[in-house]
């Protein structure tokens, strides 16, 4: 072959490697284009994350604030939980830019034994973190079990149509007697133990039984009066219907004592904690969870002697 014929083909193939180059350079821009504006946006992100005081390392957050805290609903295992309340309350107090610890109740009550652990647990972190004020914050209602919760806090703040009180216990369930002999239905309970059946609304009442469960309800509803005593102090100015069941206007609860004063989250954040910045360490439950913590809660009711006729601070 000449040399006529090789330099065409010579000038292909230089002409092939100069594409070549120039698309694998274009490549490369394109790479480090992408790089450069991802590291751009992480770099702003992180930038409005410590202006907005949002961003925390190790668990800790590093702008001064209000922590929030909900307590929503009715108090039960599967509902309100202890569990989910004192976590939150925890995570609350544990973190070292906490100035203060709202938490806002939003309950009609609810079991004494949750609403009794939450007591307990805000009791023992105010010994704990001296520094750092409880305060609650009350919704729409705060009512029995919700009081009960209430009472720990250093003060408790409400909307002037707020409802609170209702401090008592109830045990409520249904007969249904009557109606099984009107409908020809026999009742076979077999029970090892005379009381087991306590309470049964499908046998005819038993005067030793309603006895038993009053002095019961009278227990825990002395056990409830206490916690209100000790946790408003002298402020309280009891009446002879203040622990009956009634419940009372936010308005009309300040003047009993069983409230401080009008506010909101916003308002105390700013006004008494002074750190007007609210982060919220309530814990929310998914899915998975919510559904566990019913079917537990189920089969704990299923298996309880007060399945039928629980014992409620509602």
């Amino acid at each position: 072959m000449s040399e006529q014929q090789k330099e065409p083909n010579w000038e292909r193939q230089v002409l092939e490697k100069l594409a070549m180059s120039a698309i694998q350079e274009q490549r490369r821009s394109r790479h480090w284009s992408i790089l450069f504006k991802t590291l751009g946006f992480l770099y702003l992100f992180i930038v409005l994350f410590l202006a907005a005081g949002w961003f925390r390392s190790d668990g800790v957050s590093i702008k001064a604030h209000t922590a929030l805290v909900d307590l929503q609903g009715v108090i039960a295992a599967d509902q309100a939980s202890a569990d989910a309340v004192i976590a939150s309350l925890q995570s609350a107090f544990d973190d070292k830019k906490t100035r203060g610890v709202v938490l806002r109740i939003n309950s009609p009550g609810g079991s004494p034994v949750q609403a009794g652990q939450i007591n307990d647990e805000i009791k023992r972190l105010r010994k704990l973190h001296p520094a750092v004020p409880l305060y609650v914050v009350v919704d729409d209602i705060c009512a029995s079990g919700g009081y009960y919760v209430a009472a720990a806090a250093d003060k408790i703040f409400v909307d002037k149509a707020s409802i609170v009180g209702s401090i008592g216990v109830l045990m409520d369930g249904f007969g249904f007697t009557e109606t099984m002999k009107k409908l020809g239905v026999e009742r076979r309970l077999l029970t090892a133990g005379e009381n087991k059946g306590f309470l049964d609304p499908f046998s005819p009442a038993d005067p030793k039984q309603e006895a038993y469960a009053r002095q019961m309800l009278e227990e825990i509803h002395g056990q409830f009066i206490n916690v209100v005593r000790a946790g408003r102090g002298k402020r309280l100015k009891e009446t002879p219907d203040m622990f009956s069941g009634l419940v009372w206007s936010g308005e009309k609860s300040i003047a009993l004592g069983l409230a401080d004063g009008f506010g909101t989250v916003e308002s105390v954040a700013r006004d008494v904690v002074k750190a007007e910045d609210v982060v919220d360490f309530t814990q929310r439950e998914g899915l998975a969870e919510r559904l566990a913590g019913r079917l537990g809660a189920t089969l704990a009711k299923a298996w309880s002697p007060f399945a039928k006729s629980g014992v409620e601070l509602r």
